[in-house]
């Protein structure tokens, strides 16, 4: 039995079903497949991402191997731009930005940069702002400040360094004018969409499907002998330690009846609006027409029972909290593998969530079965 039908779930349960020719039941308590990457078409006849973009890049080629048995791909290079002072800057910073941002001093900065990092270097903001250098420092602060801090309270409830380093080290400052978001080796898209490929993923006379059917209310999981659980570990132990928490997003779409509204995917908004971002939808699925499709992104607090579980909190309090989940499953549930954003509590990509699948099959399934 497979607890979710994301990425992990879905990839598991295919290997499983046309590797091993093993019966799977996989099951989700929500109404639909692929998770949070789920797409459809809007009233308008837009396809549209349900859980916000989603945007395929990795460097890993046995993921795209595996993913095209499922999928045709269309190019696409990601784009980013931030709302500040009147102007649409690029983003992950870059020189572009730097001289948008500081006309009279960029130049000097720029030589600044180089001298002290290396052309083309990328500089997480947070090292940045150790530079020994005044000038340097001050750059690094009019960056932290005017893009990083009110975007991160937004999106976390929390200053950049409140959480973990990975999450700004995410968008580094880039000493190029190179204004793609991702520098992945393969950036691309699922030509019909993911809903599309999870349906070839998981169309196999072994696979099983239950949508719409909660792990809690599903009496029948102790008849199984191995259960892949991608489900939130805190709750299947009903909270024991307290809550793991998470962010969550509301998603407001707008139809407009213009070909295009934008001029990037995505705009990012760090000021005192109270959505962080608004991505324009035909950008990623290359879905153009007479309409176009907007999503406001609103971020706010997890509610159990209430909201979807969107990002874990990368914080040490956190991951400590969820090793003692860790350490009671080793002793409680033996039968069952906990994986995905929710039952590893870890931020993937959607690369790494395939990756996560196709280990968990070839290293804890095959290899025991």
């Amino acid at each position: 039995m497979i607890v979710g039908a994301g990425f992990t779930g879905a990839v598991v349960a295919e290997r499983i079903a046309s590797q091993l020719g093993k019966s799977v039941l996989i099951i989700d308590r929500r109404p639909h497949i692929a998770g949070n990457a789920y797409d459809l078409r809007n009233d308008a006849g837009i396809l549209y991402h349900a859980y916000g973009p989603h945007i395929f890049h990795t460097n890993a080629d046995f993921v795209v191997d595996y993913l095209s048995c499922f999928t045709d791909w269309m190019p696409y290079e990601h784009r980013v731009l931030a709302s500040w002072n009147g102007l649409k800057v690029p983003m992950a910073f870059n020189l572009t930005s730097l001289g948008m941002c500081l006309p009279t001093q960029a130049k000097r900065l720029e030589r600044k940069l180089l001298e002290t990092y290396g052309s083309d270097a990328a500089i997480a903001i947070l090292k940045l702002r150790e530079a020994s250098d005044p000038e340097l420092q001050d750059l690094a602060a009019f960056i932290y400040e005017n893009f990083f801090v009110g975007y991160t309270l937004k999106q976390w409830g929390l200053r950049p360094d409140e959480l973990s380093p990975a999450v700004t080290g995410r968008v580094p400052v880039r000493l190029n004018s190179d204004d793609r978001y991702f520098l992945d080796k393969f950036q691309i898209m699922p030509r019909l969409g993911y809903t599309k490929m999870f349906e070839r993923i998981l169309n196999h006379e072994n696979i099983n499907l239950g949508l719409g059917v909660d792990f809690n209310e599903a009496s029948d999981f102790a008849t199984f002998d191995n259960v892949l659980h991608c489900g939130a570990i805190d709750e299947y132990f009903s909270y024991e330690f307290g809550e793991l928490p998470y962010r969550t997003m509301d998603f407001q779409f707008e139809v407009k009846q213009v070909r295009k509204h934008q001029a990037a995917a995505v705009i990012n908004y760090p000021g005192p609006e109270p959505f962080t971002r608004i991505t324009e939808m035909p950008y990623l699925t290359q879905d153009w027409g007479d309409h176009t499709c907007l999503v406001r992104e609103y971020p706010m607090a997890h509610r159990p029972g209430e909201t979807e579980p969107h990002y874990p909190i990368p914080r040490d309090d956190n991951q400590e909290l969820y090793q003692r989940y860790r350490n009671l499953a080793a002793k409680e549930a033996s039968n069952i593998i906990f994986a995905g954003r929710l039952g590893d509590y870890r931020y993937y990509n959607m690369d790494q969530a395939v990756a996560r699948g196709l280990t968990i099959f070839t290293k804890q399934i095959a290899a025991q079965l």
